[in-house]
This record gives structure tokens, C-alpha cells and sequence, in this order.
């Protein structure tokens, strides 16, 4: 849908409106293909680990951290003694002698989950800690910083006392050339104190930065944005693999903060099989509450098989994932592009995607080329949010909905041109509207093309009631998608 914006959000914004009605978006024929273009797929790399070879640096409790990062070659282990407290801050040097990575180990890692194994909170007897300072930080980078691997460690604020990010990567660069590289975290523990305000675990200011197998949790902060993760000035490739993430503000955001240059806008960002989560019991705080995963800037990102769970009404509307392209008055060239979701889980969200088009306040791109498809949405109106599966707004273009199911229990909400095709015509040029089912909706009010049962289990899935929304073998729908397949999800 070039220079279009594809708005099911107004009232085909929820497409099935009735309480316990089933959305599932249909396929749009791939031999016919778009007139929509696809999202660019973003560059990514290798994280697997692998055992390092070189000199091994023993850290027992009250050694010297700092002197054991300054000493060691890339090749090198720095192993601390698990169970050990080692207080920062501590600084990663650029190193330029010997080759491969700096590891920096658990001294019981055998204890540990394996490789691809994400670990908890309760695997924090088996690991050494870093702790910071109050307000302090306990990790940070100089330029170049790079070739970095933590593996098994805890990351942690000090009990009761402030902090704003726990490990900080990146200098306000202001060129790529500078940029800390090659820092993993690999089976770690990262998190705040949920009696404190905690505002942030990692800065992610870095290329060919990642977080893998972990586990960060307690981040939030009264009257502030918190997050698990934070990047604002990078050209990546950004790695977030198999981890789980709670926050109370977002629990991953990219942009919030004005690039340097336009060689510095997030880019080339995989998010793979996280899980983000929001306690409901934030609620009951003064802490800040917004969305699981917001993009004020980024371009060329994959978000696939994650599950995102629980997302209220509160400071802001209950939409659980943002796609809104920011600019805080230094950075027109601010972009949100080529995005595509696929294979995720959205569970008990106040409301699913919003995407806008441009910056409300200030000058910035188009958002352009964003790709959503086979997830599997749970929207329920939590804590009174509209229940809207999908909003677009603010113009864009490229925009695809494809191959999903929306299971929306939400209470209904209207809409100033009703829904159906009055809505598509007011909201978008060149929409394609094909093969989709519309649980209890009016016939006559969509185009020709779709199908309207009268309820839920005229769908036949395989069993609603439980839980498993894929189609039943005897599901009139099983077979009647554009391309051949299944209507929804696959």
C-alpha cells in the first residue's frame, strides 16, 4: 500500500469487535505478490560460543577486577570466584594484542546452563557478581572498546540505592569508528532492586553488540521511562536472543534519545524467542508503566518468535508494541523502517500494534516497509484500554498484515466512519482487504472477499476453549486463505 496508510485500527482497528470474536488476517497471494514492499532483512551474526583457549586470569574475592581487564589479551579468560561481590565501576579497554575474545567467567560455569540455555535468578549461587555503586554504573566502555564476552555473571544496583543504567555501552559517539564492538553477555543475571528506582539494565550503544540466554528483571522508576534495554545511537547489528525481560516503562526501546548523525540510527536489530514480561503488581505502584517493546528509531529489524505478556492501560494507552518515529529536535533523519514481525505471542495486552507514520512534534522519515505476520494476538482491553488489535496512523506506506490471528475479548469501541470498507476507504489508497475472517461482524459492512460467521465456533478451531487456535481439519477456513493455506497464523 504505497504512500498509504493501512488503518485497522479505528474500528476495523479491532475487525472483530464482539466480545470473545476470533480476527484472523489472510494471506495475500505471494505469486500475485504486493503492491506493499517487503521489509529489507537486517544483517546478523554469529553469537554461538565458543570455549576460549588462551591464559587464564583467576579474580578470588577482594582481587582486582580492573587489573585483570587491563591485563588480559584477547584470547584470554578472566574467571571470578563464583559467590564473590566485585564492586565497580570497572572499565573495558580497547584491545589490540592477541586474538579472538576477552571472556569474562563464572569460576563454577560447568554449574551453569549450557550453551542456548537461558538461565534465572535461582542460578545466581553459581555466579560472581558486579554490583554498582548508587547512582553509579558498573560496566562502561571507552572507544573502540571491544571483544568482550560475560558468561554466568550477575549484574546487580546496590540494594535500596538509585540507579540509572547498570551497564553502560557506548560514549556519545559521534562517528561509527569509535563505536565499543563485540560485546556479549551470555547467560547472565541483570537486575535492579524492585524497592528502588532502577531506571535501566544495559545501554546498547555499540556494533555487533548482544544479549543472549540471560535473564534481567527489576527495572523501573517513579515518574521516569525504565527499561531492559536501551539503544539510541548505533549502527548495530544488535543481537537480543532467548532472554527474559522485564521492565516497568518499556521493556526494550530503540531511539529516545537523538542519534548523533544519521549514520547512527539503531539498525540491523534482531529480537529472537524472548519473553517480555510486565508484572500486573507494577499497577499498584507509582512506577511508570508503557509498552513491551517500542522503535522511536530503527531500521532493518527482525522480531520472531518472542511472546509478549501483559501490557495495561496506563501512562500510556495499552498498546503493546509501538512502531512511532521520534525526533527530540536534533535528529530529522529519524527512521522507523523495513520492520517485520513474525511467529510472535502477544497474551493479555490492553491493545496490540501502533504504528504511525511520522513525528507528531518534530521533522522525520516515513515509516515505511513494515511486514506483520503469523502472530498470534491476545488482546483483552487490560485495565480498560480500547482492545484494538491494530492502529495505524500519522500516514506511512508498504504497510502488511498477513497470516495472523487475533483473539480479541475486549469490550467494543466505535469508530467516527464506522468500519469496514468505509473505514478502509477513509484511511488508506490502494488497500487490498482479501480472504479475511470477521467473527460476528455484518456482512455487507466489508469487502466481497471475506467471511462472516456468526460465531466462534463456526471457526472450528481446534480448540478455542483451550487455548490452540490453529484450524481444525473440518474448519471451512483450513484451505481458503489467498495463497492456499490456512486463514491466520500458521
Amino acid at each position: 500500500m504505497p504512500s498509504s496508510m493501512l488503518s485497522l485500527s479505528r474500528s476495523p482497528a479491532r475487525l472483530a469487535a464482539a466480545l470473545l470474536a476470533a480476527l484472523a488476517i489472510a494471506a495475500i497471494p505471494h505469486e500475485r505478490a504486493l503492491a506493499a514492499a517487503l521489509p529489507a532483512p537486517p544483517k546478523t551474526f554469529d553469537t554461538s560460543y565458543a570455549p576460549p583457549s588462551g591464559k587464564t586470569w583467576p579474580v578470588a574475592a577482594g582481587g582486582n577486577l580492573q587489573a585483570a581487564l587491563d591485563q588480559a589479551q584477547l584470547g584470554d579468560t578472566i574467571a571470578l570466584e563464583a559467590g564473590a561481590t566485585f564492586t565497580g565501576r570497572f572499565t573495558l579497554p580497547n584491545k589490540t594484542t592477541g586474538t579472538g575474545w576477552i571472556y569474562v567467567v563464572s569460576s563454577k560455569l560447568a554449574s551453569l546452563p549450557a550453551a542456548g540455555q537461558r538461565v534465572a535468578p535461582s542460578d545466581a549461587v553459581n555466579m560472581p557478581k558486579i554490583m554498582a555503586k548508587p547512582a553509579d554504573t558498573a560496566i562502561v566502555t571507552v572507544a573502540n572498546s571491544n571483544h568482550f564476552r560475560f558468561v554466568g555473571i550477575e549484574f546487580a544496583t546496590t540494594a535500596g540505592a538509585l540507579s540509572y543504567q547498570l551497564i553502560n555501552i557506548g560514549n556519545g559517539d559521534t562517528s561509527p569508528a569509535t563505536l565499543p564492538n563485540n560485546i556479549i553477555f551470555d547467560r547472565c543475571y541483570i537486575h535492579g532492586d524492585p524497592a528502588a528506582n532502577n531506571r535501566r539494565g544495559i545501554m546498547m550503544n555499540g556494533a555487533y553488540v548482544a544479549v543472549v540466554d540471560s535473564y534481567i528483571s527489576d527495572f523501573q522508576e517513579a515518574g521516569a521511562d525504565s527499561q531492559t534495554i536501551l539503544s539510541t545511537n548505533t549502527t548495530g547489528p544488535l543481537q537480543i536472543r532467548n532472554n527474559y525481560l522485564e521492565a516497568a516503562g518499556e521493556n526494550i526501546m530503540f531511539g529516545g534519545a537523538d542519534s548523533k548523525s544519521p549514520a547512527l540510527v539503531p539498525a540491523d536489530i534482531e529480537l529472537r524467542n524472548n519473553h517480555f514480561f510486565k508484572p500486573l503488581s507494577l499497577l499498584q505502584t507509582k512506577n511508570t508503566i508503557k509498552n513491551l517493546l517500542e522503535f522511536k528509531a530503527g531500521q532493518r529489524v527482525l522480531v520472531i518468535g518472542n511472546t509478549f505478556e501483559n501490557n495495561p492501560l496506563s501512562a500510556q494507552s495499552g498498546f503493546a508494541i509501538l512502531i512511532t518515529p521520534r525526533n527530540n529536535g536534533s535528529a530529522p533523519w529519524a527512521i522507523t523502517s523495513d520492520i517485520e514481525f513474525n511467529g510472535n505471542t502477544l497474551i493479555n495486552v490492553g491493545s496490540g500494534f501502533n504504528v504511525a507514520g511520522l513525528d507528531n512534534f518534530h521533522v522525520t522519515q516515513m515509516t515505511e516497509r513494515v511486514l506483520i505476520h503469523n502472530n498470534l494476538v491476545g488482546v483483552t482491553g487490560l485495565n480498560k484500554a480500547d482492545g484494538r488489535a491494530f492502529q495505524f496512523i500519522a500516514g506511512g506506506g508498504d504497510y502488511t498484515v498477513d497470516h495472523n490471528t487475533i483473539i480479541n475479548t475486549a469490550s467494543a469501541r466505535g469508530s467516527r466512519v464506522g468500519e469496514g470498507t468505509p473505514a478502509l476507504n477513509a484511511n488508506f489508497s490502494g488497500w487490498t482487504f482479501s480472504r479475511n475472517v470477521l467473527v460476528g461482524r455484518a456482512a455487507g459492512a466489508y469487502p466481497a472477499g471475506n467471511f462472516v460467521p456468526a460465531d466462534i465456533t463456526a471457526v472450528r478451531f481446534v480448540n478455542y476453549a483451550g487455548g490452540n487456535y490453529a484450524l481444525g481439519a473440518n474448519s471451512p477456513y483450513e484451505h481458503a486463505a489467498t495463497d492456499g493455506t490456512a486463514v491466520g497464523a500458521n
